[in-house]
């Protein structure tokens, strides 16, 4: 990969190079064409020495010259400046050969357009002088009467010139394509490498490619896809393991009372000489290890019943209020004989709801027998019944042991209990919190907007 987009970035900039070299060459006909659009309107060309020039300098018209800036001066055979006018760059009245000498070959380098005419008959020279606005001082001159070897050493070095050029502008479009190259390619590889190894099962790779262009959204993109992924993952994994110890549970609650049903069954039935007494109780053993059984089948029914896409509540209007009084006054003996203390507080007004009366009442009666089992006697059980924002919040408490930490996320879960040994003497199946929590979840609240007070 990273050598083809390198090849590719190469490729690119070789395009890019060649136009350079084309649009380099384009830049010096364009100005030529632009030098002959404007030669006409500059101030130097329009007022050049051979147009002002006269046989007696005194004669000479230099007020346009001046008028657009620029200046007129006259120097005699003798070197001296016998007529000025206007701009002045020489600054002398007489100028010694050597310095007027001087003045023609440096007045190329001034920043002014010197337009120099020497009159032969009145032996004088004749200077129009312009502030030169921009001068770019290249020319290719090619005279074939010049001396060979001139020729030869100038055309050399013309050639490593333009060779000079070409292969400075090409290296750089190389060395410039390859940190482009590279600059996507590492990125590029990074992604590769936390995608091969998302692929081979690593799922908390993540790739920091501490760029903050298109790339870092890419990463954002990529990183947050593996998080994801990674926690789907760990949620298969967990609702597998949940499945596996929800089989081992049913397992285990089923087998014990159907091993004792069928112990004592083998015994009615091999052992001989036994008394009414003995018969009767091992009969009352297999009866409440048969009624253990078919309740926790009952409630595994239930529990599936209500996951099931199928499963709808039969919804009645109903005075919530007093629903929840007739509950309570029900948990009062089993309250009283198991030596529990209870306070209940519901609203004396008429709060209508959309209830299943069956399956909340299972909900209210799961809670208060966990209450009563899992918590010693005195335990005050309360329960209270208010309305908070046209909706109706029922608070089922106790004082009592309250729920270990270990088990606050998942003791809504099917077959959790407190006691691992999942000992019958010691606590139910498990199953009655969650099928009240998703009783809970499936109940559907409405209420009057004017209730009635009773």
């Amino acid at each position: 990969m990273k050598r083809k987009l390198s090849n590719q970035f190469l490729k690119n900039f070789l395009v890019i190079f060649l136009l350079t070299i084309l649009d380099t060459v384009l830049a010096f006909v364009l100005l030529s064409f632009a030098s002959g659009l404007i030669s006409g309107s500059l101030a130097k060309n329009r007022y050049p020495a051979s147009a002002i020039i006269k046989d007696d300098y005194r004669q000479i018209d230099a007020s346009a010259v001046v008028q657009s800036g620029g200046g007129v001066q006259v120097v005699d055979k003798e070197y001296r400046v016998v007529y000025s006018s206007g701009l002045d760059t020489i600054g002398k009245d007489r100028l010694t050969a050597e310095e007027f000498t001087t003045f023609l070959m440096e007045s190329k380098s001034k920043p002014y357009h010197y337009d120099i005419l020497y009159h032969s008959k009145g032996e004088f020279w004749l200077i129009v002088t312009f502030p030169t606005s921009i001068r770019l001082d290249f020319s290719l001159v090619l005279n074939k009467e010049a001396n060979p070897g001139d020729f030869m050493q100038a055309g050399w070095v013309v050639t490593f010139v333009v060779l000079s050029y070409i292969l400075l502008l090409a290296l750089f479009a190389f060395i410039y394509s390859r940190i482009t190259a590279t600059s996507i390619t590492v990125p590029l590889k990074k992604l590769c490498d936390g995608t091969r190894l998302l692929r081979e099962g690593d799922y908390s790779v993540r790739v920091d490619l501490r760029l903050k262009n298109e790339f870092a959204e890419l990463q954002n993109t990529f990183n947050d896809m593996a998080a994801r992924i990674e926690h789907e993952i760990s949620l298969r994994t967990k609702s597998e393991e949940d499945r596996q110890r929800l089989i081992l549970d049913i397992s285990h609650d089923l087998k014990n009372p159907m091993s004792s049903i069928q112990g004592y069954v083998e015994l009615l039935m091999n052992k001989s000489g036994m008394t009414e007494q003995e018969r009767n109780e091992y009969l009352e053993i297999i009866l409440n290890n048969s009624k253990r059984a078919n309740r926790l089948l009952t409630e595994l029914f239930e529990l599936s019943q209500i996951d099931s896409p199928e499963f709808s509540l039969k919804l009645e209007r109903t005075d919530i209020c007093e629903y929840i009084r007739q509950i309570c006054g029900e948990l009062v003996p089993q309250l009283e004989y198991e030596g529990f203390e209870y306070e209940f507080d519901i609203l004396e007004e008429s709060v209508f709801a959309l209830l299943d009366t069956d399956r909340f009442g299972r909900i209210i009666q799961n809670l208060a027998n966990n209450a009563m089992r899992y918590n010693p006697q005195g335990t005050l059980v309360a329960i209270r019944l208010t309305v908070q924002n046209h909706q109706v919040v029922i608070d089922f408490s106790d004082d009592g042991i309250g729920i270990p930490d270990h088990l606050v996320d998942d003791i809504f879960k099917p077959f959790v209990r407190v006691d691992a040994s999942r000992n019958s003497k010691t606590g139910g199946s498990g199953l009655g919190l969650s099928i009240s929590e998703k009783n809970c979840r499936g109940t559907r609240r409405g209420f009057d907007t004017a209730p009635k007070r009773k």
